[in-house]
Parts: C-alpha cells; sequence; structure tokens
C-alpha cells in the first residue's frame, strides 16, 4: 500500500513551501496587476513611475492603495449637462474665439487685450467664457470674506447657492447655519454642497436641521459603506457662493473659526478670496449647477435655471474675467495649462502665493524660463506647512528655483493659504488650486483669471503687506540644510506626483 508523507511541521512548511510559493509567484502577481497602471492608464509619466515604486516596496498592498487612490475618472463622463445648456455654452465660447481669430474682439481695458492668448487658450481648452462688466473686491482676511459674505445671504430673495470644501461645526458655521435655516423657511431656496471627505466633522443633525427648513443639502463624493470611500483621492476642492445670481465669492477661505485666525494651534490665518459683481457670477452659477446635477442626480428645468441668471440691472466694472475649473473627470488640466500660459506672458515680474509648491516638471520649467530670462519671480509659502511630507517636497522644488535666481519667502504670521498669481500689475489668477498635483489633476479645482490692472495692482499690494511678516529663504540657508533634511527632500519629491 502506498503511504503518504508525513506533513512537515508547521515553522517547516512555512520556511520551505510556502515562502517558496510566495516568493516564486509574487513577482508575477506584481506583474499582472502594474499592466493596468503601465499599460492601460493614460497618465503622466512620473505619476506612472510612483506608483510603480509604491507597487514594488508595498507588494499586493500597493496595489489595493492605487485601487482607492489612483483610480482615473477622466474616462467617466461625469458631468451630464442638458444638451441645450451645453450648446448655448460651446457657442458662445465658439463665437469668442471666432472673434479673436478675426480680429473683431472688443475689449474694455488694455489688460484684456494684452492677454488675447491666454484668453483664446481658456476658451478652446474649457469653454471658458470672458465677461468684461464685472467688479471685482479683494478680500484678504476671514473677517472681511464673512461679514461681506453673511450680509449678503441676509439679503437674498431668491436663492443662496454654496460650496465649501470644509464646513465646520463651530461658531462660524453656526452662524451660518441660522441664516440658512431663517431663508429657507422665508422661501429662499437654499442649495448646500460640501465635500464628503473635507468636512468629516460636520455632523449629521447640522444637515437634518437645514433640510428640515426647506433646504437642500448634498454631500459630494460620499461613502456609501461606512468608513470606506472608494474616491476619497477625488475631492471637490471649490469654495463658491452665489447669491440671487448678481453677487459671487471664490477663493480660499473655508467655513470655520480657524479661518478668522481663533485657532490657536494655527494663529493668523492669511488668504485670498474674491467677491464678484457681473457677468463672471453666471460662470460660477454654471459651475456650480454641474457640481449640483452631479452629486444630487437632478438635472434642473431650463425654465427653473432662467431664475439662476437674471439680467444685469447696470454694468457694475469693467474688470475681464474667466472662470476656469479643472479635476479629474479631464486629461487636460485646464487650471495648470492656464497658469503656465500666464507664467509664459510675464515680461517683468510673477509674484506668486501657495501653501503648497510640490508642482511637476512643466510649471517648474516655466518658472525656471521666467528667472533665466530676468524676470522678477517671487514664490510666497507659509514657514511652517501643515503636512510635514508636503513642506519637504516644496523645499526641494524651492531649492532648484532658488538655483536659477528666483525668491523665496516664508511667511511667519501663522498660516498662508492664498492660491494666487500675479504679473507684471496686469492679470492675475485667484482661486482654490494650489500649487501642486494634487490640485492640477487629482481635485475639482476652480480659479478666476483676472485682466484687469486695478485688481492686479491690489494683489500686489497684499504680497507686499505680507513681506513684512515673512523671513527670505535664500539658497544659502538651503544648502546649510541638515543631513536628514536632504534625505526626506528625496524621498518626497520621489513621492510628489502622488502627495
Amino acid at each position: 500500500m502506498l503511504s503518504l508523507p508525513a506533513m512537515p511541521a508547521l515553522p517547516e512548511f512555512w520556511n520551505g513551501g510556502l515562502w517558496n510559493l510566495f516568493s516564486t509567484w509574487l513577482p508575477v502577481i506584481n506583474f499582472i496587476l502594474a499592466i493596468p497602471i503601465i499599460f492601460l492608464e493614460r497618465r503622466n509619466i512620473g505619476v506612472t513611475w510612483a506608483w510603480l515604486m509604491v507597487l514594488l516596496f508595498l507588494p499586493v498592498l500597493g496595489f489595493l492603495l492605487y485601487l482607492v487612490f489612483g483610480q482615473n475618472l477622466a474616462r467617466r463622463q461625469l458631468y451630464k449637462m442638458k444638451r441645450r445648456s451645453e450648446r448655448v455654452v460651446r457657442a458662445v465660447a465658439h463665437e469668442q474665439v471666432y472673434r479673436i481669430d478675426k480680429g473683431s474682439m472688443e475689449y474694455r481695458n488694455a489688460s484684456a487685450e494684452a492677454y488675447q492668448p491666454l484668453i483664446h487658450l481658456n476658451l478652446k481648452s474649457g469653454h471658458s467664457i470672458l465677461t468684461q462688466n464685472n467688479e471685482v473686491t479683494v478680500l484678504t482676511e476671514g473677517r472681511e470674506k464673512f461679514e461681506a459674505l453673511l450680509a449678503h445671504l441676509r439679503e437674498a430673495r431668491q436663492h443662496i447657492h454654496l460650496l465649501y470644501y470644509k464646513i465646520s461645526y463651530d461658531k462660524i458655521g453656526s452662524d451660518l447655519l441660522t441664516i440658512l435655516v431663517d431663508k429657507a423657511q422665508s422661501g429662499v431656496k437654499v442649495r448646500l454642497l460640501y465635500d464628503a471627505i473635507g468636512s468629516p466633522g460636520l455632523p449629521r443633525k447640522w444637515a437634518r436641521k437645514l433640510m428640515r427648513s426647506g433646504a437642500e443639502v448634498y454631500p459630494f463624493f460620499p461613502s456609501l459603506v461606512p468608513y470606506l470611500n472608494l474616491k476619497i483621492n477625488y475631492r471637490n476642492h471649490r469654495k463658491v457662493a452665489v447669491i440671487d445670481g448678481k453677487v459671487g465669492f471664490i477663493g480660499g477661505f473655508n467655513i470655520g473659526n480657524e479661518y478668522l485666525g481663533l485657532d490657536p494651534r494655527i494663529g493668523h490665518w492669511r488668504d485670498t478670496h474674491l467677491m464678484l459683481r457681473g457677468g463672471s457670477v453666471y460662470e460660477l452659477q454654471r459651475y456650480f449647477l454641474m457640481d449640483w446635477s452631479l452629486a444630487s442626480g437632478q438635472v434642473m428645468p431650463d425654465k427653473e435655471q432662467t431664475a439662476f441668471f437674471p439680467p444685469l440691472e447696470r454694468q457694475p466694472g469693467s474688470a475681464a474675467v474667466q472662470i476656469v475649473t479643472s479635476g479629474p473627470n479631464t486629461d487636460r488640466q485646464q487650471i495648470k495649462t492656464a497658469l503656465i500660459k500666464l507664467i509664459h506672458e510675464a515680461r517683468d515680474r510673477i509674484w506668486l502665493q501657495t501653501p503648497y509648491f510640490v508642482p511637476d516638471e512643466s510649471v517648474m520649467t516655466a518658472l525656471k524660463i521666467a528667472a533665466l530670462s530676468g524676470v522678477d519671480v517671487r514664490l510666497m509659502v507659509p514657514f511652517k506647512g501643515d503636512h510635514r511630507l508636503v513642506q519637504w517636497a516644496t523645499q526641494a522644488h524651492v531649492g532648484e528655483l532658488l538655483q536659477v535666481g528666483a525668491r523665496c519667502f516664508q511667511y511667519q504670521r501663522g498660516f498662508l493659504h492664498a492660491k494666487t498669481v500675479v504679473v507684471d500689475g496686469k492679470a492675475a489668477s485667484v482661486g482654490t488650486a494650489n500649487m501642486d498635483h494634487r490640485s492640477f489633476v487629482l481635485n475639482f479645482e476652480i480659479n478666476a483669471f483676472l485682466y484687469d490692472e486695478k485688481t492686479a495692482v491690489q494683489l500686489e499690494a497684499a504680497f507686499e503687506k505680507d513681506l513684512a511678516y515673512c523671513r527670505e529663504f535664500t539658497a544659502e540657508l538651503y544648502k546649510g540644510r541638515g543631513l536628514l533634511n536632504r534625505i526626506m527632500e528625496s524621498m518626497a519629491r520621489l513621492l510628489s506626483p502622488i502627495l
């Protein structure tokens, strides 16, 4: 009779057969899992290599991380606009492109005419319609922003549309809730969007109280399963408020006490926001409605949407504005492309503020070329960041710019959260996008591109005022950093495409 060999003891089996199985097949499994990253996903080569490193050093687990953090949403038709609305927007954009190409475009100020190539780019890339009848108010302090916002909310007569990445349940969040409940009960149509990841501390009772008053509230990309959100890497980072279709807000401030400088851990909060009147408010409204449709599943009838775009009673101003958006739903990266073009247009100076400076090679090359061409390139970042890994990556990129003659200033009075680029005192960009891969590719972002000397000069004045609270981070300081910092910078730089 054939006798079966005795089973080896567990330790021997583990050290032999099972380990041999893993060591033999794990590379094969890794290769199979890498196929969709290498061949099926059309993405930036730097991102591809970063994910391959994760997969190499974290076998299997790395692929699970990729499933959560590395999805490519660009192939999905997330925004399903009504055909009539889409046709109208495209028709206006095409008409403006046609007039620019034929040389028949009329401009209300010299700045708009000077930046015609950038305007053309934004029209072609993202159908970002140019409006030239805007009044722009620059808000650089939380108190200014919230006083203006809450005052206009109290005066609302028809509708209130709010989209914020983060809403905190604190004093300012409570004040907002009180006003929204009161307006909804009085018949004003209130719609509120918030990011499900960005607002984890917002209690359900806050939203339920608002909904009981008649308002509509939706989270953006919520988790269908508790503690498991497969879209966690794709956040709606936009901050947009539209009141009665007449007044709009866009910029860096979220809703919370820290934005008023009331968080002792953070201290003073320095940000930049815009209050808009004029045709640009229609564009903010249009993008809000697109996000609302995606989050709520509602497609509003054209008759109802008419009330959202009331005729202008007067021409508020002469500032030219384009509202530009980008997100993971497209491969075009409209905001990044527009910023690169804005940088290339500089002849005298580029002053840039951002809390996170981890750009890709294309943005770095544009800034280097500008600095080497004699343009005054100044970058302002926080002295103390809120993410250590991102701060190391920021320092590595800053070091490259210092080598070509750019200057860097570290803001020491609390936290700098402004996202502004000002060029030659004539044009600027203000919005929600940071100078990093996350904002350019992964987040839903929105920026206002401004062709108006008055606004650009105000933004430059704010930059100069901030210099009083900065220390200049020189090439000598960068060279004197310690060995540990150098090592951490190198590691952070390798991972920067997926930070």
